[in-house]
């Protein structure tokens, strides 16, 4: 067991009953209580205590609910190492990708109420897509343009095969012009960024890759023009505000910006990797990866994703949505380009891994062919800032990971499925 001395010294605290951190959730007075054994679940405290020791990580929280529990956290580390801030149950973190799931049951809210359908064509509700997408084909160090063989649909944008791509790294020609766009920049509206991208030359024919995209970011633009509402207002009063998750939105209040947890300086040039403010207002909010939150609030979302769509007696949607969308929604014979595979590693949604994607989500199929434990039917996503869940409803859990420590993002989903799992009775 790891000393509560040690983990002191390290500004990290271990609690199996969790009487502080999401105290509005039930919790377990002991692990046991719901299947997790507490001596094993101690290898968690005492992997992240040598982690923070040796200056991998500033800080970082992990929550694991089981049964409808709260069953153990562990807020290890810096809020700000370079301040001396110590980690605290209620930071506030860049959440990015996180961000994803929400948008994307906010495209299923509105589904339900028949404002929309998801095998529309998107152009049916944004203008500048109405005409044929072209698809721009690499032949030699030339670009090509063909026509798209058919629209893209609502549910090409939530499963990521809308032939959108994003500004990773690639030498085709399509990714160059992504890097080069204006799309993201912060001073555009939600419209002016809408019609950029639809300027812009698709990667894929629709339907048939699975691309990370800026996809969600056109969901966010689909959500203001069919609800009326600009999307931070539509996510804090019909899904934030309902779910209790006051920490949650597209921007931090000034006065909570002393919780904010703060990535630590790169050795390599002595500064901070480079994120934004989120006390600062953007132009446009990206449905992609625009939000922060805490853990306690994030704990809350799962525990509706696990309960199918309702929590303390608030339902959002049906439990047939939740299932909707956490099924693999990928068709037979889905492509991946070999460079988004090794962006993701044994959590890529290909078939390979045993692995698909649905309505925000990636979703695992099979038990088996992934070298990372886990169940067939979990579902999990995470962000480029280091942050990451998943849910898994046949163990009845849920794990969140909160750090802003975007290089060491893949190693730790990988170690934290490993640790929990272990913990398993």
């Amino acid at each position: 067991m790891v000393s509560s001395l040690r983990l002191a010294a390290l500004g990290l605290a271990v609690s199996l009953a969790c009487p502080a951190f999401a105290a509005d959730l039930p919790r377990a007075q002991r692990p046991e209580e719901v299947g997790l054994s507490s001596e094993r679940l101690s290898r968690l405290g005492e992997w992240l205590e040598g982690e923070v020791r040796r200056g991998a990580i500033p800080g970082a929280i992990i929550v694991i609910g089981r049964q409808g529990r709260v069953a153990y956290e562990v807020t290890a580390g810096f809020r700000d190492r370079e301040a001396q801030a110590p980690m605290t149950p209620d930071a506030i973190f860049r959440i990015a990708s996180m961000t994803k799931p929400i948008v994307s049951l906010a495209v299923m809210m509105l589904a339900e109420e028949g404002r929309l359908s998801i095998a529309d064509p998107i152009g049916k509700y944004l203008p500048e897509w109405r005409e044929t997408p072209q698809v721009g084909e690499a032949r030699g160090a030339e670009m090509v343009l063909v026509p798209a063989r058919r629209a893209i649909t609502v549910q090409d944008l939530l499963r990521h095969t809308s032939g959108i791509t994003d500004a990773s790294p690639g030498d085709h020609p399509v990714s160059a012009a992504y890097r080069a766009s204006t799309v993201r920049a912060s001073t555009n509206s939600m419209e002016e960024m809408s019609r950029k991208l639809a300027a812009l030359p698709l990667l894929h024919q629709p339907g048939t890759t699975w691309e990370y995209s800026w996809s969600t970011d056109l969901l966010g633009r689909l959500v203001e023009v069919v609800s009326g509402t600009d999307l931070d207002s539509f996510v804090r009063t019909r899904i934030t505000g309902p779910l209790g998750m006051p920490d949650t939105g597209f921007v931090a209040p000034e006065a909570s910006a002393d919780r904010i947890a703060q990535p630590q300086n790169d050795p390599a040039t002595g500064r901070r990797p480079t994120m934004s403010n989120p006390t600062q207002r953007p132009g446009w909010f990206s449905g992609a990866g625009g939000m922060v939150s805490t853990a306690r609030d994030y704990a809350r979302f799962t525990q509706f994703l696990l309960d199918r769509g309702e929590l303390d007696g608030t339902r959002l949607v049906s439990r047939n949505t939740i299932a909707l969308m956490t099924a693999d929604h990928l068709p037979p014979g889905t492509g991946t380009r070999d460079v988004v595979r090794g962006r993701f590693g044994p959590l890529a949604p290909t078939a390979e891994m045993g692995q698909g994607f649905g309505l925000g989500f990636a979703v695992r199929n099979e038990q088996g062919r992934n070298p990372l434990p886990g169940s067939p039917g979990d579902y999990y996503w995470g962000g480029a800032h280091g942050t990451y869940f998943w849910v898994d409803p046949a163990e009845q859990m849920y794990v969140i990971l909160m750090m802003q420590s975007p290089q060491m993002r893949l190693p730790y989903r990988f170690q934290l499925r490993q640790l929990a799992y272990q913990s398993l009775l």
